[in-house]
């Protein structure tokens, strides 16, 4: 006791420690920490280690062992699967328990705004992992005590559902009202099957409550947020380039496109020869501007040709013909490679100097176009030369509006060259013979140098997939360059994971200059817009927006068609008589500022998060942070999380034609040499995925998360068995009145349950998965289960160790149970049915999170339990692949702190029954100070140190021995361990039980 006397504060923490079968009487002072903790014993589902002493004991004594007992069920499969579940959803109304939480009493509101899916077709993997990510944390908020605020919704207009809906009828003939009326009846059917299936995957929400972006008083709201936006100077008409799709004959936003990688375009390199020449250059040659240019049909509409002010340029002489051409100096090499030949410098100068030069445009005679500079010019492909065609491109559109160059637009809304490019061109298409057109005009002229095919991305039409062009149209924008600086500023405080999303929504930000919102289409949201008859001057007042968005609210959007224009108007203006002047107009709004009109929970405040795919960093998160930075001055977000794609289980994307899709549906009920898996298991799927990278999804996958769950139903039914007939609120035991081992094992679970709430609230539910796995295999079943067994069976029924143990087991199902109950809700609401201590009809899920105890955290505690697996682990390693229980064990260990700690845990110096004998599951074991001098010559022996960390106080290592013998004790023919002085003779402690049980 000297190191106790000079360490006063291990002494009183000691003081209050019982001994044998007693426990730890008060908390346990101060910490310490310890090197080791490994453990062996079990396999994953709680079998001992001992071979066939795991086994029940049979013959005389088998009805006096007291078994596991329990009516849940090892496995679940097929039918019987689906049907479980469907049950523990009608049994513990899994339909009213989100509507059961808004009206209990919170502290806190936890809001989760949901992006609305596109309600064009099925469900798929896509929605699955979507619907069910965003689902383990709303029941995770909830279980914690939160109200959670959850409006599921779906995004039911534009394009494709209108181009779906009508098949193969088209729009011909037929009325605005018609094609819409045809458009909402698919997309409420696609709305109605998406529904169904995320209530089957055990999605928690009021879905008779949810929004749809068709829904009268939605559209209201929306116009209500136009008009805000509106008179802010957010949102304007103007005649500009916008991204066009000829085959679906409407402009498109930036989020509406997808890039084909694989495009190939008839590139050329066309000379503008120069007819007014720069100061620098000798008016006696004959020099031409070379440029490069992957779309030669916008050659025709060409207004000007543009050099990088800062580069160097060169006139060179081709070694072939003498031909002069003035290109980019870094570009000289390259070009002399695509031709063939040598060129020879003739001079060099700055791109400022080529200010003031005139070319001759290549197709049309008698027009001359300006050299002007441009900061777009790149060095990277081409000449370092760029023609400017401004209704054609957006840079162009740029260089024209700081120039005050015309723009022309030369294609019509079929993507046909117009009138006004010349008969040899007009009605052709510009993708494919009206650039064979231009090219063979090129030639003609003696202006086309050199020709190639160039594949590149190039954007396409994300619902037709077929190529887009730019032009020129009036249409309603959103000033984007205006709010993106704020848009940036409020982005900056969202937490946004993965971290990288946030980056590339700045970069796309930085680079949208303008947001197209109209749309030539019927179905959508109507613009709120009057155009005069003669001046085609816009009517749009607050005032009409108003009167506008209560008719909406009213009557619904198709009142825009339904109603006389003097009942659109509002009084005032219809009264003046000025109905007659002015006719409606025909756009309806791009579906993005639809759902971005949504902003967040409904109200004022920020959403603690949008959940949804990478595809929305250019779509819904985008267009929501704009309106919402527009109308509140803020992000609509807190958090924003951004998850992958589904792909295959080969990493490649899903498609039909392939055969590789998997569908959710099939994945639940069977099929397609799929068995019926049932929702949970999608449900495991996902959540042990890294969502942030591309999901993989297969059999393999799947087949991997139903084992997984049946390992931990396994773990849970062994549980539940050892709890038969054990009534928590009368029998449970005092934490301080129990084992050690058995305290332990709370601190452990208070440590596992504080990991996982963490990574619940860091929406990593795969940390989860890995957390609750570790602690099944490591914790319970290769360490704690094989301890307890013999404790659980053969002690007497009421004796404080069994219930000490009992305890512990209910306290760490109830844990594990809550745990996994965000991800696995059906199995856990069905544990919850069998578990001891609930009241009749109680369901999980109205019952609470995890109820771990800071009393459970007991550092003095662990610091004895862990020392003992120290010593532990060196006997198992001493007698690899032999049975524990034949042996004798005799640990040595110089007074000082490690020895009291094992005293703690065994006062005897010899013992078959203490908590240390327990923990080592070996035959018998001695404590001494030193080793015997008369070790029988069997003896394996071990030595080792253990590092005590008693911080703040002291550091030691202290060095231990062990000798491990074989027991000349005789296996007890009740209990099976090696504790009986002779064979068929019962064991102190089994004839003890039986004794008292007659």
């Amino acid at each position: 006791m000297l190191l106790l006397r000079r360490v006063p504060a291990v002494s009183r923490a000691l003081a209050g420690w019982g001994r044998g079968s007693q426990g730890v009487g008060g908390l346990l002072q101060p910490a310490v920490s310890f090197s080791s903790s490994r453990r062996h014993g079990v396999s994953s589902d709680g079998g001992s280690t001992r071979p066939s002493e795991g086994s029940a004991p049979g013959g005389l004594y088998r009805d006096t062992v007291l078994l596991p007992q329990t009516t849940f069920p090892m496995k679940l499969t097929g039918q019987k699967q689906l049907d479980r579940e469907l049950h523990i959803q009608q049994e513990c109304r899994f339909a009213d328990l989100y509507s059961w939480q808004r009206e209990r009493k919170a502290k806190k509101e936890f809001c989760l705004h949901d992006g609305p899916p596109y309600a064009n077709g099925d469900p798929h993997v896509g929605h699955a992992l979507n619907k069910i990510i965003k689902d383990i944390r709303n029941r995770f908020e909830m279980l914690r005590g939160r109200q959670v605020h959850y409006v599921p919704g779906w995004d039911c207009h534009g394009l494709p559902i209108e181009l779906k809906a009508l098949g193969e009828l088209g729009t011909s003939g037929l009325s605005p009202l018609q094609i819409r009326q045809k458009a909402r009846e698919f997309a409420q059917k696609a709305i109605a099957r998406q529904k169904a299936a995320f209530q089957r995957w055990g999605v928690m929400a009021d879905w008779d409550r949810c929004y749809h972006t068709f829904d009268g008083s939605y559209e209201a709201a929306q116009l209500k947020v136009f008009q805000e936006m509106h008179s802010k100077g957010f949102i304007y008409r103007d005649y500009k380039p916008v991204f066009w799709s000829p085959s679906s004959r409407t402009a498109l936003a930036e989020a509406e496109l997808e890039y084909d990688p694989h495009h190939v375009s008839r590139a050329v390199y066309v000379t503008f020869p120069l007819i007014k020449l720069p100061p620098q250059m000798d008016d006696s040659k004959l020099v031409s501007v070379l440029v490069w240019t992957t779309q030669p049909w916008t050659i025709p509409a060409n207004q000007a040709v543009c050099f990088m002010p800062n580069a160097q340029y060169s006139v060179v002489k081709r070694a072939d013909n003498s031909q002069l051409l003035l290109v980019a100096t870094e570009c000289t090499a390259a070009v002399a490679a695509l031709l063939g030949t040598r060129l020879e410098g003739v001079m060099t100068f700055t791109g400022s100097d080529l200010k003031g030069g005139t070319c001759k445009h290549p197709t049309i005679p008698d027009k001359e176009v300006p050299l002007l500079p441009a900061n777009h010019v790149t060095m990277a492909k081409g000449t370092g030369l760029v023609h400017i065609a401004p209704a054609h491109g957006m840079d162009d559109y740029s260089v024209a509006s700081n120039f005050n160059l015309t723009v022309d637009c030369l294609v019509d809304e079929e993507g046909r060259f117009t009138e006004a490019a010349g008969p040899d061109l007009q009605d052709l298409s510009v993708m494919t013979d009206g650039t064979d057109r231009v090219i063979s005009m090129l030639e003609d002229c003696g202006s086309l140098l050199k020709e190639e095919t160039w594949t590149h991305s190039y954007p396409v039409d994300w619902r037709t997939k077929q190529p887009v062009v730019i032009r020129p149209s009036k249409q309603w924008f959103i000033n984007t360059a205006s709010l993106k600086d704020k848009a940036k500023d409020a982005l900056q405080k969202v937490n946004v994971l993965p971290q990288s999303a946030k980056s590339s929504m700045l970069s796309m930000l930085d680079r949208r200059t303008y947001w197209c919102v109209s749309r030539q289409r019927s179905w959508g949201v109507p613009i709120p817009v009057f155009y005069h008859r003669e001046t085609g001057e816009p009517l749009i007042t607050e005032h009409t927006v108003s009167h506008i968005a209560q008719l909406f609210k009213e009557k619904g959007s198709d009142c825009w068609w339904e109603l006389p224009i003097e009942t659109l108007l509002p009084p005032q203006v219809s009264k003046a008589g000025a109905a007659a002047d002015y006719v409606r107009g025909e756009e309806v709004l791009d579906i993005w500022f639809d759902s971005g009109a949504s902003v967040g929970c409904g109200s004022d405040s920020r959403a603690d998060a949008y959940v949804e795919g990478k595809d929305q960093i250019g779509g819904w998160f985008q267009s929501s942070l704009l309106t919402s930075v527009a109308v509140r001055n803020k992000a609509p977000y807190k958090s924003l999380v951004v998850h992958g794609f589904t792909v295959s289980e080969k990493g490649e994307k899903m498609s039909k034609s392939v055969g590789n899709v998997v569908d959710p549906d099939t994945v639940i009920n069977g099929g397609q040499d799929l068995p019926a898996y049932g929702a949970d298991v999608l449900r495991w799927w996902v959540a042990e995925s890294n969502i942030f990278s591309e999901v993989q999804i297969g059999p393999g996958s799947l087949d991997s998360a139903r084992e997984n769950i049946g390992k931990l139903r396994n773990t849970l039914r062994f549980l539940l068995g050892n709890l038969h007939r054990f009534d928590p609120p009368s029998q449970a035991v005092d934490s301080k009145d129990m084992y050690y081992i058995d305290q332990y094992m709370l601190h452990q679970l208070r440590d596992y349950s504080m990991k996982v709430t963490d990574a619940y609230s860091e929406f990593d539910a795969g940390r989860v998965v890995r957390l609750l796995q570790t602690f099944i295999t490591r914790d319970l079943s290769s360490f704690y289960f094989s301890i307890i067994k013999d404790r659980l069976y053969c002690d007497p029924e009421d004796s404080v160790g069994r219930r000490s143990c009992q305890t512990v087991l209910e306290e760490i199902l109830d844990g594990v149970t809550r745990s996994i109950a965000p991800i696995l809700p059906h199995l856990a609401e069905e544990v919850y049915l069998h578990a001891p201590g609930h009241d009749e009809g109680e369901t999980l899920f109205r019952s609470g999170w995890i109820k771990s105890s800071s009393v459970w955290q007991r550092p003095g505690l662990q610091e004895a339990v862990e020392g003992a697996c120290a010593i532990r682990d060196s006997f198992l390693s001493s007698i690899p692949g032999k049975n524990s229980a034949q042996y004798d064990l005799t640990v040595a260990i110089e007074p000082g702190l490690l020895f009291e700690l094992m005293e703690s845990l065994q006062e005897e110096p010899t013992s078959t029954s203490s908590q240390l004998a327990e923990l080592m599951m070996a035959a018998r074991v001695n404590l001494t100070s030193e080793l015997p001098r008369d070790l029988p010559s069997d003896a394996l022996l071990h030595h080792g140190t253990f590092l005590i960390n008693l911080e703040g106080i002291i550091r030691e290592d202290s060095p231990y021995s062990i000798a491990v013998v074989p027991t000349t004790a005789a296996r007890c023919p009740r209990c099976r361990r090696f504790t009986a002085e002779s064979v068929d003779c019962l064991c102190p402690r089994c004839h003890s039980v039986l004794s008292q049980s007659h």
